[in-house]
């Protein structure tokens, strides 16, 4: 796949769909490859009219890492967070909403709507707030405006110590799926297991999923600065999500003016088949808004 240059890093990067389209940026979440985005998603998406890029995001997948800036020490940036203190980060959702403007500055868009989930739902919201001329749309999927606590098993999957063999990898990405699936939807351990095999063998950099989570808890509350957004916005989350549980979604969605929220029954913190249509139709409806406007 091709490479760019942004913000003195390389990423990784895929298109889909005609060059001349609308162009849409899918921004992916925690410790995630781009490629978490599942393809026929992104295809359906370009199918449907637009011009679609997924990116590795830093620290993560085929993109650069940063691992020179050390490993942060959680404990204590959660506790200084909870003190309400500053929190020192190796860097922090600005940094990456900078990343991203330049991924649309290499691919030269001047403008592009805006797709984030989970964590790239955060980097989305602070783009939009920083960059507000950047963006078409908003779409936030499965995210949320500050750091609210999932549920504890949940989140536990997400900072346990990484394995050390391939099949451990894959068991424990097998295992924290089903956690992060809602149960509304059909679960195919196969299917899900050759997906986290596939991801595993394609980069495996544990290290900078614990460097973007400390950018998460640095970047703080982004509430005000939804409040002051004047653009077309959707906000997508599933009512079974015990990652990012549903307050994240409503809170996102009460924070920006007009915004509309879809709710997915039974979805977790997902991709689920049966969903895409929902998914996509949320997308392509906004988008035409954005072009309009």
């Amino acid at each position: 796949m091709p490479q760019l240059e942004s913000n003195n890093l390389t990423f990784e990067y895929e298109t889909f769909g005609d060059a001349d389209a609308p162009p849409v940026l899918f921004i992916m979440g925690l410790g995630a490859q781009m490629t978490a985005w599942p393809v026929e998603l992104c295809q359906m998406v370009a199918d449907a009219g637009y011009r679609v890029t997924r990116f590795d995001n830093r620290d993560v997948g085929l993109s650069s890492y940063l691992d020179h800036l050390g490993d942060p020490d959680m404990m204590e940036i959660f506790g200084a967070a909870m003190a309400g203190e500053s929190v020192d980060a190796p860097y922090n959702l600005t940094d990456m909403a900078l990343d991203t403007v330049g991924v649309l500055d290499a691919l030269g868009h001047d403008t592009a709507h805006i797709v984030g989930a989970s964590m790239g739902g955060m980097i989305a919201q602070r783009l939009v707030i920083d960059h507000p001329h950047r963006a078409r749309s908003l779409t936030s999927i499965f995210s949320m405006p500050r750091f609210i606590p999932g549920d504890d098993e949940v989140s536990a999957a997400l900072m346990g110590e990484a394995p050390e063999t391939r099949d451990e990898r894959i068991a424990a990405g097998l295992e924290a799926a089903r956690l992060f699936s809602g149960g509304g939807f059909p679960f195919d351990d196969d299917e899900v297991g050759a997906r986290v095999a596939e991801g595993i063998d394609r980069a495996w950099h544990p290290e900078g999923q614990v460097r973007q989570m400390a950018a998460i808890i640095a970047d703080g509350d982004r509430t005000e600065g939804l409040q002051s957004l004047d653009l077309p916005a959707v906000v997508i989350h599933g009512t079974g999500d015990r990652l990012v549980v549903p307050q994240g979604g409503q809170e996102t969605a009460d924070a920006i003016s007009g915004a509309e929220l879809v709710w997915i029954e039974g979805m977790g913190h997902e991709f689920p088949e049966a969903a895409w249509p929902t998914m996509v139709n949320a997308m392509t409806n906004l988008f035409a808004q954005g072009d309009g406007a």
